[in-house]
């Protein structure tokens, strides 16, 4: 039986969706963005090795769909409260704008393409999570009023995977196609987390991601891995229209099975790594310059680098960068772009200044009382 302090240790962890950060959320959301840097660093050298794109198939059908769902899952309280939507313009908007922007520039001064367009409307390279987080956080509320958004949305989906005259604007394909896995998040608790953190489903994680890494390698020659994207209908891929829905149920069903298996592994303790969870968005939108400039220069063409040693090395170091990337100090120099303050763009809210002076009566009272 627990003793008494055991039971207060126990009842003063913090909830996922409270103010304290959850170190099992920060860890997924720092091994999930380690994933996106190491599958960016394979694109430029899948071609030459089945086994790397068998792994870069498997990598790409969860990595993403975790990092959605973690983000719906921490979206379940949004509203149209003023400071909510500030935070998400502050957060979301403006770092769009300037990652938006500082892309094609980036590509016109080291790719010496000076007619590289800019335009707001159409994400470029990883800017396209930004724009689709915006888009889904703002539809929040109609999902907590709907009986039954899952469905809802992957019926939207799927007619998004037949209809190519979406066009590309606003990554709309992705935004519709991935909303799944953002409603999921939606409908999600803490409990259901907790389910696939059990050991028996630890151990069983182990033959599911082999049986994947098997079906991947047997997958590379005979299936498009641009299905991962989620970014084009079924016609652009040269499928028939029917195979749209058909695909968007089939990877909607193994990515999630291996996103379980992800969070299976994820350790619920503080790493450490932990606190690089906090940072996963800087991470994110930083590594690509890195990447990018990579494939501008030449970098990947070198032989050494298209071998197995080469391909680790490369892996590697992707993981070391976009984990320097996630740290204090570097999130510190770019705070002013990611998560600027603003304050003399917005209004202030009555209700938000009421809510500060109940905190600072409280304050009071509570300094009166110790004294």
């Amino acid at each position: 039986m627990p003793s008494p302090r055991a039971e207060s240790r126990r009842s003063d962890r913090p909830a996922p969706s409270g103010k304290q950060r959850d170190a099992f959320f920060d860890n997924a959301k720092y091994l999930a963005i380690v994933l996106v840097a190491v599958g960016h660093s394979w694109e430029p050298l899948k071609g030459d090795s089945r086994v790397l794109e068998a792994a870069y198939s498997v990598v790409y059908s969860f990595h993403m769909p975790a990092f959605i769902i973690i983000s719906g899952f921490f979206s379940r309280s949004f509203d149209m409260r003023p400071d909510r939507l500030r935070r998400l313009i502050t957060g979301v908007v403006v770092p769009y704008i300037v990652f938006e922007t500082a892309y094609p520039l980036f590509k016109r001064v080291v790719d010496n393409d000076p007619q590289q367009d800019i335009s707001l409307l159409d994400p470029w390279y990883l800017t396209w999570f930004l724009v689709a987080l915006f888009i889904w956080r703002l539809t929040t509320p109609i999902w907590n009023a709907v009986r039954h958004p899952l469905p809802l949305a992957l019926g939207i989906a799927m007619l998004a995977s037949v209809t190519p005259s979406i066009g590309d604007d606003l990554d709309l394909q992705r935004v519709l196609q991935f909303l799944p896995y953002f409603v999921l998040g939606l409908c999600m608790k803490p409990e259901h987390f907790h389910m696939v953190r059990r050991r028996s489903v630890r151990i069983l994680a182990v033959p599911v991601f082999a049986a994947a890494l098997v079906f991947g390698w047997w997958a590379v020659p005979r299936m498009n891995t641009a299905w991962f994207y989620h970014r084009d209908a079924a016609q652009e891929l040269g499928a028939p229209w029917w195979a749209g829905p058909v695909m968007v149920l089939a990877m909607f069903g193994c990515s999630l099975l291996l996103t379980a298996c992800f969070f299976a592994w994820v350790p619920g303790r503080h790493m450490w790594f932990t606190a690089l969870g906090a940072g996963t968005l800087y991470g994110y939108l930083l590594h690509g310059f890195v990447v990018k400039a990579g494939d501008y220069r030449g970098w990947f063409e070198h032989d050494v680098l298209h071998g197995p040693l080469g391909e680790i090395a490369v892996s590697v170091l992707a993981a070391v960068l976009v984990t320097a990337l996630c740290t204090r100090p570097v999130r510190r120099v770019f705070r002013f772009v990611m998560e600027p303050r603003m304050d003399w763009a917005f209004k202030r809210d009555a209700a938000e200044l009421a809510r500060e002076r109940e905190r600072a009566q409280k304050r009071e009272t509570r300094e009166k009382v110790s004294a």
